[in-house]
This record gives C-alpha cells, structure tokens and sequence, in this order.
C-alpha cells in the first residue's frame, strides 16, 4: 500500500466549508448571532471540530442551556455524532445545496429517539476505539490490535484529533497491511448506507473462490437483487469506480475507523 500513500494524504486532507447557525428558537435576547463558519476535516467527528462554535453561541443562549449538550441538525434531520462528517455530507447533500453545507446547532430538545448521546470526547475516543478493534478482527482476526501497546492505541486517537497524518500513519499502516504470507485481508471492513441514513453490514471477502481479487463491480453484483439494483457507490466524496479492488479500497479509503462507509446509490426503477 504504501506505493499509493500520496492517496492516503489526499484522502486525510479532505475538508468542508460549514456554516453553523443558532437556531433562532434558542436565541436570549434581541441580538441575532452572525453565523459561525468553519473548514472541518471530512474524517474528523462532529464533537471534536465545534468547541469554537459552542463557545461563540452559548453566549447567546440561556444561562442555563449553556453547559448543556448540543446537537446539530441539517434541514431538520437530527446528525449521528458518531458517524464521520464526510459520511454525512455525502449523505445529505442531495437534500440541499452542496456547499457551504449548512448546519444548525441547538442547546435543547435533543432528540433521545433520534441520536444517541455523548457526555464527553471521551465517549467519542471509545467509540472510535471499538469500531478499529472490529475492523481489525473482521481483517486479522483481531491479532493486530491485541499486539499493540496503550499507547500505540493514543496515539492513533491524538494523530486523529490533533489532525497529525504521520503521527496516525506511523501506527496505522501495521492494520492497513495482510499480515502473515496473506496478500488480502479476510474480510473488508464495510458499512453500507442507505439514502435515509440507515446502514447495514455483510461480510465481503476480497477475493472470489478462485483467490483472484474483487472489484467494485463484483460488490455491486453481489448486493443487488431483482427489485433493488445498486447504480454506483460512493465514499469520500467520489463514485469509485467499477474496476477497483476491493482489497486496495479498504487499504486507501477507509476513514481512520479502518471501515469502508459506503453511500450506496440505487437504479430508479
């Protein structure tokens, strides 16, 4: 993989120009805040990029509200914290005009039924803790991660949230590579998400029975049926194409999570 790293580089770098607004139901007193506008890293999590805009607005709320947990929504759909920024832009972004993707942040009425809460950037670090420890038994049976020491697992964490590409890489190619005389993973680490936000996962093997490598298009194959035919997939912003190897998408496009979040678009019918 690391032929390609410039890619890996490309991918980390990935921003989006948000415009956070108060919502207006929120705001103490006669003074409309100005919007808060931000460049945020595509593989970063809501939680970790917003300190500068919660502190800008809290002045503007209540008392009482200020300390409280906030939310954002995007034309009234309540955003998964734990789902990757990028993965929800290319989520939502049909429901609206592309950028500057504008998001409302709220200081009350979270909505329990819809978001799972968070107290604090600890739960985040957990979280992104358990998905890397699934990708790597889903890749290597999990022997990757349990050979790491506490601190190469802080320093995945701080190479993510201190936006440190080296830092992050220098641990995370040891889960990027087959290990063993393996040239594959045993099983690419994917989450596939419908247009409604929802997603659902199967195991996918990156080779056939054959031992050759799987593509993109053999995926495709693979999920589509006769009433739901699958048009194309996308991550990072881009419609992979139907040639690539599904053993060097996981390798080059996995969020730092090590999954593959794939937006899958189906044919109309």
């Amino acid at each position: 993989m690391a032929n390609d790293r410039e890619i890996l580089r490309i991918v980390w770098e990935g921003q989006l120009p948000v415009v956070f607004e108060l919502d207006k139901d929120e705001i103490s007193g006669l003074t409309k805040p100005e919007d808060f506008c931000l460049m945020v890293s595509r593989i970063s999590y809501l939680p970790l990029v917003t300190d500068k805009v919660r502190k800008y607005f809290s002045r503007y709320v209540p008392n009482d509200r200020q300390q409280s947990e906030v939310w954002f929504d995007f034309n009234g759909i309540p955003l998964k914290w734990h789902y990757p920024i990028g993965l929800l832009f290319d989520l939502y972004r049909s429901q609206g005009d592309d950028i500057p993707w504008v998001l409302t942040m709220h200081f009350s009425k979270f909505p329990e039924e819809e978001l799972v809460r968070f107290q604090s950037k600890d739960v985040v670090e957990s979280f992104f803790m358990s998905c890397l420890k699934e990708a790597d038994v889903l890749k290597h049976r999990g022997q990757v991660v349990s050979a790491m020491q506490k601190k190469d697992h802080t320093q995945l964490w701080l190479g993510l949230v201190n936006d440190k590409f080296d830092q992050f890489w220098a641990v995370n190619r040891r889960l990027m590579e087959p290990i063993g005389d393996q040239e594959c993973f045993r099983h690419i680490p994917i989450r596939f998400y419908n247009e409604d936000g929802t997603y659902w996962q199967k195991l996918i093997s990156p080779t056939n029975e054959s031992g050759l490598k799987r593509t993109v298009e053999d995926l495709m194959n693979e999920l589509s049926t006769s009433s739901k035919q699958i048009e194309s997939i996308h991550t990072h912003g881009v419609e992979i194409p139907d040639k690539t190897p599904l053993q060097w998408l996981s390798e080059h496009m996995s969020y730092p999570d090590n999954f593959l979040h794939i937006c899958v678009k189906y044919k109309a019918k």
